[in-house]
């Protein structure tokens, strides 16, 4: 089954970058997907057969999607102005954090 989950998993990622290579919008669209949860909600149900579990990791995941949205911010406008991608993301990934510690702060 790892296997399984593996390759399924891999899969996706070669797909949305090979996409991405022949259509921005195309890549973009199947990026915004929530194809990692999809997968990672169905595994999990399928090895837990538990749907309040499922149900309650797929409520705390929509709280979480709020803070990760600083990263689709953050990195378009600095590779805009100029900034190399390694910093850009980097910078990026940081500044995502930085919401996730507040948001766990406002949160409680």
């Amino acid at each position: 089954m790892i296997f399984v989950k593996i390759l399924l998993s891999s899969l996706m990622i070669v797909g949305v970058t090979e996409l991405g290579k022949r259509s921005g919008k195309a890549g973009g669209l199947l990026l915004s997907l929530p194809l990692t949860s999809i997968l990672a909600l169905t595994w999990f149900w399928w090895e837990s057969r538990d749907t309040e579990k499922t149900a309650q990791m797929t409520l705390e995941t929509l709280w979480f999607i709020l803070p990760s949205l600083v990263l689709f911010l953050a990195l378009p406008v600095m590779l805009r102005r100029g900034m190399g991608f390694p910093w850009a993301m980097i910078l990026s990934v940081i500044a995502t954090l930085g919401s996730y510690v507040l948001f766990f702060r406002l949160r409680g």
